[in-house]
């Protein structure tokens, strides 16, 4: 290994080199040290020592420049890879099969409640405590479901960058341990007291506001889909002969067409709902625009003028209700859990469990929807016997 000496060359592209000529390996090499007249002779020389210094200690001065280029590189590459940077890429790759309005929602709780905060941070240098000072501003609202959801979103992103190799820990990992829990009259409040059941379903049908909304809340509890799902209907959708509504994978949370079986008493209610809205294109129009679907405030302030506060029973908690008593009741998990929806993560089961299940969902939502007039029944004779 012998060093060579230093000069000044003139490329074909113009300008002048400094170079360094030496012999690395038995080799012949050549180092450039810089563009005359940017970089002085003092300068070139000071490179020169430093990569005889290095020949010294038996490294190619030239492979040392290239790994500290791809290192300067990588850097420059961490310092643009924000939590944004990341949080988008991550959106754009795992949401495809979200609804529209899922979508929308997450990229809403993103720009609007994480990136003000630590969205220009580079992902490298992120820290659990930046993500809860992120979401404690929700938190500090009294929002503390939100919060909680938060810190859930931020965990998907944090494991998206783990598994493509950006970071090599989640470090969003426990982080809800963190928020005080969600309390309970908060968290899709329902009722699931028989009794209590009963006056509710009698409370709807005793609803003198929009007829609508009336049917929708009434058909709600025999079906219990997602609120959105429900007020979005289309007559098309619907076919009452068969008594099955199949909403189309468009308008599922999970993008996967849903069979609705319908009880007896579900189509005699969508019957009488064409009295309303049979000339229109949807089930459910709100009452300010026939193009439109009703609200899901406007299933909410019915509940509320029907005495129903916010702890006591939401729009959502028709699901809940359903779960925990058809659970109650035996039903099998794997059958209830299918007719609510629920994402299913065996790719198998997903793909089949629609058509496997029918039968017994068919027969669980009628011995349901019976179930529940038996409720309603027993309410109003209840109510009759209490009168003076």
């Amino acid at each position: 290994m012998v060093e060579g000496c230093i000069s000044r060359s003139m490329p074909r592209g113009g300008g002048k080199y400094w170079r360094l000529a030496y012999r690395f390996g038995g080799k012949q090499k050549t180092l450039a040290l810089g563009v005359y007249p940017d970089v002085s002779l003092k300068k070139a020389r000071e490179r020169r020592e430093e990569a005889r210094a290095l020949l010294a200690q038996g490294i190619d001065p030239s492979e040392h420049k290239k790994k500290a280029k791809a290192v300067a590189a990588a850097v420059a590459e961490e310092k643009t890879r924000t939590f944004e940077a990341v949080a988008r890429e991550w959106f754009e790759t795992k949401t495809l099969n979200l609804t529209a309005a899922y979508r929308k929602q997450l990229r809403s709780r993103l720009e609007n409640h994480i990136f003000p905060f630590i969205g220009d941070i580079p992902f490298s240098a992120l820290e659990p405590a930046h993500i809860l000072e992120a979401v404690r501003h929700t938190q500090s609202r009294g929002a503390i479901e939100m919060a909680h959801r938060l810190t859930q979103l931020a965990g998907k992103i944090c494991r998206y960058a783990r598994i493509v190799g950006y970071v090599k820990f989640d470090v969003a990992a426990g982080l809800h341990e963190a928020l005080p829990p969600i309390p309970k009259d908060n968290h899709h409040a329902t009722i699931t007291d028989p009794a209590e059941i009963g006056r509710l379903l009698l409370a709807i049908d005793d609803y003198h506001g929009d007829p609508i909304t009336r049917h929708a809340l009434q058909i709600l509890p025999y079906v219990f889909v997602r609120s959105v799902e429900l007020r979005g209907a289309a007559w098309s959708e619907i076919d009452l002969a068969k008594s099955e509504w199949t909403i189309p994978a468009g308008r599922m949370k999970m993008r996967r067409p849903h069979v609705v079986p319908l009880a007896r008493q579900v189509v005699n209610l969508f019957e009488s709902l064409r009295d309303y809205s049979g000339q229109t294109l949807l089930a459910f129009p709100s009452p300010f625009s026939m193009t439109r679907c009703l609200s899901n405030m406007g299933l909410l302030n019915a509940l509320r003028r029907m005495g129903y506060g916010k702890g006591e029973m939401t729009v959502h908690g028709f699901r809940g209700m359903a779960s925990t008593l058809l659970n109650e009741q035996g039903y099998r998990p794997d059958v209830i859990e299918a007719q609510l929806a629920h994402g299913e993560r065996d790719s198998v089961r997903r793909a089949y469990n629609h058509a496997l299940y029918l039968d017994e969902r068919r027969r669980m939502m009628q011995e349901w929807a019976d179930y529940l007039d038996g409720l309603r029944e027993s309410a109003g004779r209840s109510a009759e016997s209490s009168k003076p």
